[in-house]
């Protein structure tokens, strides 16, 4: 008698805790988080420039950057353009080795795209920027810059490849044009190409 009561007991106990403890627990399939670039960057960036196209005088210039970047739009897609934008600011620092002036220094605003192949610590990019700056002209030598304040324009093309969570090695081809608009006659301008080389933190 005692054990019947016992199990009625029991099975009461048990329908309780079925019926008013809730329901079994059901797994959900967590949002897509495999594909989370940085949202911040900052980076310094060296290049060396030799002057091109119809350039007024032999140029060497070695270039250095001083880069932040924000990210502005992923595309989490599985296609050859998977990746994400970036709008970045730098400061540039240029001295000239060989050539008319001495030295750049300016500024440069743009985007640059990253491409990111699935499992790959290889990141293709591409950049491009307009900017302004200062150089010492000279224009009384034939071929020197008309004035000191000059625009730039930059394009960029590499690969970056990540180290860890927040290191990135860059590796690629910059061309540079400088050039005051046509603000004096002549304009003989500036058409620049050479390899870059960075280091970028990530946060």
């Amino acid at each position: 008698m005692k054990h019947a009561r016992a199990s009625a007991v029991l099975l009461f106990l048990s329908n309780c805790f079925y019926l008013f403890g809730g329901t079994t627990e059901t797994l959900v399939e967590p949002g897509r988080s495999d594909f989370n670039p940085p949202r911040f960057e900052f980076a310094i960036e060296s290049a060396y420039l030799l002057g091109a196209i119809n350039a007024p005088a032999s140029y060497e210039i070695g270039a250095e950057f001083l880069t932040g970047r924000i990210r502005w739009g992923v595309v989490d897609r599985d296609t050859w353009l998977r990746g994400y934008n970036q709008f970045y600011v730098s400061a540039m620092a240029e001295p000239i080795f060989r050539g008319i002036e001495n030295y750049y220094f300016g500024f440069n605003l743009g985007f640059r795209y990253n491409f990111v192949p699935r499992g790959s610590r290889f990141v293709p990019y591409i950049s491009g920027g307009v900017g302004g700056g200062w150089i010492d002209s000279h224009a009384n030598i034939t071929g020197g810059q008309g004035q000191d304040f000059t625009f730039n324009i930059l394009s960029a093309a590499g690969i970056s490849y990540i180290v860890n969570d927040h290191w990135k090695l860059d590796v690629g081809a910059l061309y540079q044009h400088l050039s005051n608009g046509g603000q004096t006659d002549p304009n003989p301008s500036l058409n620049l190409f050479g390899p870059q080389a960075g280091l970028t933190y990530s946060f």
